[in-house]
């Protein structure tokens, strides 16, 4: 009896330890496509479109309408941002997010299959944000060429 609840504790603890892991995994991968890009990541402004683009990745149809727009005209919008993060709304960010994968990874504490559930969630929540990403950097790069075409 002892050892299974052991096992329990150690299997919710590697949950708790997932979510922060997989995070990370999901920001790496949007610095290197931003990368790979061209874009230059120290830049304020590209950190911002970049969690802009993880908003679009993760948010609720409504959000991601608003987001969507927002990206497509980045040119101008970025010229007008100020010089200060502290302007960027965390709050919708991190509530967004929190509402879109809650049942994914509530679901991985279930035992026996939550391991499976959150293995297949990870995989298809990381290839939805590198499809989300690579699109608006095409996006943008299409953007860019129309501006500079007389």
């Amino acid at each position: 009896m002892d050892r299974r609840g052991g096992y329990r504790c150690r299997g919710f603890l590697l949950g708790l330890a997932d979510f922060p892991i997989l995070l990370g995994i999901k920001l790496k991968l949007l610095f290197d496509i931003a990368t790979l890009y061209g874009y230059d990541v120290k830049d304020y402004k590209e950190r911002l479109y970049i969690l802009y683009l993880f908003q679009l990745a993760f948010s609720s149809q409504q959000r991601r309408n608003e987001v969507y727009k927002l990206l497509a005209g980045w040119q101008g919008y970025s010229n007008s941002l100020p010089n200060n993060v502290e302007e960027f709304d965390w709050r919708i960010f991190q509530q967004e997010y929190r509402d879109y994968i809650d049942l994914a990874k509530m679901a991985q504490l279930l035992p026996v299959i939550g391991a499976a559930v959150g293995a297949i969630a990870n995989y298809k929540l990381i290839a939805q944000l590198g499809e989300t990403a690579i699109n608006c950097y095409r996006m943008r790069r299409i953007s860019a060429l129309q501006i500079l075409e007389p």
